[in-house]
């Protein structure tokens, strides 16, 4: 795995992996990871960010597990960056006390969170109660919502911009809205205006591979459903990638490696 240690003063990224949405897929994200590691150590000198673009939690067993791993990495290193996602979002406010929203939650994939925080079942169902709400939040703890409440909302690396669902098309992006960033789908997916970066996303799923447009690529590869977990690799303007459902080294998509993928 690579090395997270902080950036130095001088130090560039040479190169930016990100990884689409894990939605509690622990054991997908940790093969993944170890394919970024591995491909890192074979390459040229020079330091690498890792970048997760939201959405960790919900759906799979290991949103706990997820969250936990991924606040030490964060605290460890300024090379390693989690995005917020809708479902990070939704889970802050359902804890916050909103009973409308957690219940909203528990059955768009909080409900395995919460399990896998050791959450009772009683507490997570259809007619969850104000008191299930609050041993929930309890259980989960303030830091690690406070910690998925601060979490940006996107980031820059030469010509791509990392976020979650995407960007409203002309709008410049330090006057985006938040709920954008987090949520739109086809104003962003139809769009073909040249927003001036190319925009790398998750929140959108393709199930047979990442959704490669002039403006934009979509890395979320339905890791939840389809066991297929989604990196690119970017360097000096190439973009590569790689995934968990068979391919163990990171090639263009034109490869005929992603071209005859299985389905």
């Amino acid at each position: 795995m690579i090395a997270m240690q902080r950036d130095l003063p001088d130090e560039r990224i040479e190169r930016v992996y990100a990884i689409g949405d894990v939605h509690g897929r622990l054991d997908l994200f940790t093969k993944l990871i170890g394919r970024i590691g591995r491909d890192h150590e074979v390459r040229s000198s020079g330091a690498a960010k890792i970048i997760l673009l939201g959405d960790i939690i919900d759906r799979g067993a290991d949103g706990a597990a997820m969250v936990h791993g991924c606040m030490k990495l964060t605290a460890a290193s300024d090379r390693f960056v989690v995005l917020k996602g809708n479902h990070e979002e939704m889970m802050v406010q359902a804890l916050d006390g909103d009973l409308k929203t957690y219940r909203a939650w528990l059955e768009f994939g909080g409900r395995e969170t919460l399990i896998s925080w050791g959450v009772d079942l009683a507490a997570v169902t259809a007619d969850a109660t104000k008191s299930d709400l609050r041993r929930a939040a309890r259980r989960v703890g303030p830091a690690v919502l406070t910690w998925l409440d601060q979490l940006p909302l996107y980031s820059q690396h030469d010509s791509f911009v990392f976020v979650h669902a995407g960007i409203r098309p002309a709008i410049p992006l330090g006057q985006q809205d938040p709920g954008d960033m987090l949520w739109i789908t086809d104003d962003f997916l139809e769009s073909e205006l040249d927003h001036g970066v190319t925009v790398v996303h998750g929140h959108s799923i393709t199930d047979d591979g990442p959704d490669v447009r002039a403006n934009r690529i979509g890395i979320d590869t339905g890791a939840f459903r389809t066991d297929r977990l989604t990196a690119i690799r970017i360097e000096r303007g190439d973009v590569c990638f790689a995934d968990t459902y068979g391919h163990d080294d990171f090639v263009p998509l034109s490869s005929d490696r992603f071209l005859g993928r299985p389905r």
